[in-house]
């Protein structure tokens, strides 16, 4: 594995650098990812940094007891292991990233062929309402913030401008949803918003998705997931 190593350019050294480095703090690298100059689907650079070396990468992170898993079905590599933790996110945030998995495993069973799934802001909010997950408005700087942050981590990519966020605003959701939660877990954590307090809420949030994120392979799933990744996506 050094041998390997050492006969890279120091240039592909800095790059396997960058992408253990990401993978350690977001657990995953997308394929694919939304470009809103072309309004298509492109290649992701770490993904394919990822791949070249993905064997050495493998064996990287065995050492520590990780596993690196390769799901080109989805387009994604991430890592899993009692040793994985990632980021903890806001409670908003944490609550918009459950309704999402939940609305992108409802278009996807529903779809026929690949396609790229889309959610507005509009459905997001009545899918909290139907669940009675947020108690009170939440100010439109907050949305804004919590939509940033979930970009930030690679889950979504909106499609128009924030500034001019209302809720016909849209927004891709990214096949990574599914390398940080299942679906039980989504609809177990949301439940709990429905009945306890806001401490016990994060509690339990934060306990859940340390402990169950991973402890499934993505294996089997969906497999139109973000597939059509060349298709146009603007209106």
């Amino acid at each position: 594995m050094i041998e390997y190593y050492d006969q890279l350019t120091q240039e592909e050294q800095e790059q396997i650098e960058h992408v253990i480095g990401i993978l350690l703090k977001q657990t995953y690298v997308l394929e694919r990812k939304y470009d809103k100059r072309s309004g298509r689907m492109t290649f992701h650079k770490e993904y394919r940094i990822c791949n070249k070396h993905l064997e050495f990468l493998r064996e990287y992170f065995k050492i520590a007891g990780i596993r690196l898993m390769d799901n080109t079905q989805m387009g994604i590599i991430y890592i899993q292991g009692e040793s994985v933790l990632g980021e903890k996110l806001p409670k908003l945030a944490t609550i918009y990233l459950l309704i999402l998995k939940l609305l992108y495993d409802e278009k996807m069973a529903r779809a026929s062929t690949s396609v790229n799934v889309i959610v507005t802001l509009g459905e997001i909010s009545g899918k909290a309402g139907d669940l009675r997950v947020l108690k009170g408005l939440s100010s439109i700087t907050e949305i804004r913030k919590t939509i940033a942050l979930l970009k930030k981590y690679q889950m979504i990519e909106p499609l128009d401008v924030l500034e001019e966020i209302n809720e016909n605003t849209r927004m891709v959701v990214y096949p990574s949803i599914h390398a940080v939660l299942l679906s039980a877990d989504a609809t177990k954590l949301l439940e709990s918003f429905q009945d306890e307090g806001d401490e016990e809420d994060t509690a339990l949030i934060e306990e859940i998705l340390d402990e169950s994120v991973r402890e499934e392979d993505t294996d089997g799933r969906e497999e139109t997931e973000l597939q059509g990744a060349d298709e146009d996506l603007s209106e």
